[in-house]
């Protein structure tokens, strides 16, 4: 084990052991935890298998870039799609989507070009997937106009090559900012993740807001076939703590070895309310400033109690606590091989990414 492996185990012992205190100061959180009410949010084994890697993807001098969708050619060439904003703009009105190449994680990378920008409507937050021979590529699409000012929907584009081109759908914006939800309507739909489920058909996960609430849930919608159109599940939301005054967001689903996965952003303590001891209103800073979940189901449906899923840029780095968010997996021979977040660190970068050691799922 190197010197950093050894740091993380060092810190995640304070981590754990600091954990413990907690319970023995707080003996109303014990209580919680043996009658149900609450339960300690274990770290996951996927968490567990994660080894620091490297921050990567500065931004030049008049922008800055965030986060990271990557994806390997059928010859090995590694390609990453993410947002780029200059620093002149707003991210809703400016941002685009970007292509990059590189030979391994550790690059050096290529920047090949920009994927979508347009003045009337913001790219952002790409996810990347493979069905068949066919990529598909999800997307925050902004739709921006005097009118309505900012309106945050889901955008899909498919290409049969990485290189492109890439054709986006007539049906976009693919799920739109409207109809009803649990008696209320929908008015913000971003942040998506797709997922090919073993049944055929095909699911977006995305963050999904009502009129009912400010607060961000997640939400799922259905087709039959990739080009949709897709359907809102009628269970919507799939995962929500609005009840809590608490909110969620950055999905990044998959399914593997038979059973269904789900990774977030930790926005504004979660866990700390599962266990027991929710952070007073004025301590919760939003942002991905605590370790992420992980969610596992058998349908895709019902998620139950997340796990730990990932931990912070402080403990894998030794660095000042920045946001780790929008998690995405990086596969190779359909195996996890690399967890990849967006954090503004010391640099400006557009994240880092993890190593996943041998693991297997649940």
């Amino acid at each position: 084990m190197g010197w950093m492996g050894k740091r993380v185990l060092e810190i995640k012992g304070r981590f754990m052991k600091k954990t413990k205190l907690m319970l023995m100061v707080f003996p109303a959180l014990l209580v919680g935890l043996s009658s149900g009410t609450a339960q300690a949010i274990e770290e996951s084994s996927f968490s567990k298998s994660l080894v620091p890697g490297a921050f990567i993807l500065p931004s030049d001098e008049e922008s800055w870039t965030w986060g990271m969708a990557p994806m390997y050619d059928e010859a090995g060439k590694l390609h990453i799609f993410n947002s780029v904003i200059p620093n002149s703009g707003r991210w809703v009105e400016n941002s685009k989507i970007v292509h990059w190449t590189a030979d391994s994680v550790e690059g050096p990378y290529t920047l090949v070009g920009d994927l979508f920008s347009s003045d009337d409507i913001g790219y952002h937050n790409p996810q990347i997937s493979k069905v068949g021979d066919t990529y598909v590529l999800v997307y925050l699409y902004n739709k921006h106009n005097d009118e309505n000012g900012s309106m945050q929907e889901v955008g899909i584009a498919t290409a049969t090559s990485l290189d492109g081109p890439w054709k986006e759908s007539p049906l976009n914006p693919i799920i739109p900012a409207s109809g009803e939800m649990n008696g209320a309507t929908i008015n913000h739909a971003s942040n998506p993740t797709f997922v090919a489920a073993p049944d055929g058909t095909f699911r977006i996960y995305y963050k999904s807001m009502t009129t009912k609430h400010r607060l961000r849930e997640i939400s799922m919608a259905v087709s039959d076939t990739l080009e949709g159109p897709y359907k809102n599940h009628e269970g919507n939301p799939v995962i929500s703590y609005a009840d809590q005054q608490l909110d969620i967001e950055d999905p990044y689903a998959f399914y593997y070895n038979g059973m269904y996965y789900m990774i977030v952003e930790d926005r504004r303590g979660v866990k700390d309310m599962l266990e027991g001891n929710p952070l007073p209103v004025n301590h919760r800073k939003s942002g991905g400033l605590r370790p992420g979940l992980i969610y596992t189901s058998k349908d895709g449906i019902d998620w139950g109690i997340p796990e730990v899923g990932y931990l912070t840029n402080e403990i894998y780095f030794g660095a000042p606590l920045a946001r780790s968010e929008r998690p995405s997996i990086l596969w190779k021979d359909g195996q996890p091989e690399y967890l990849f977040l967006a954090c503004h660190d010391k640099d400006p970068t557009a994240g880092y990414y993890l190593k996943i050691n041998n693991w297997k799922g649940r």
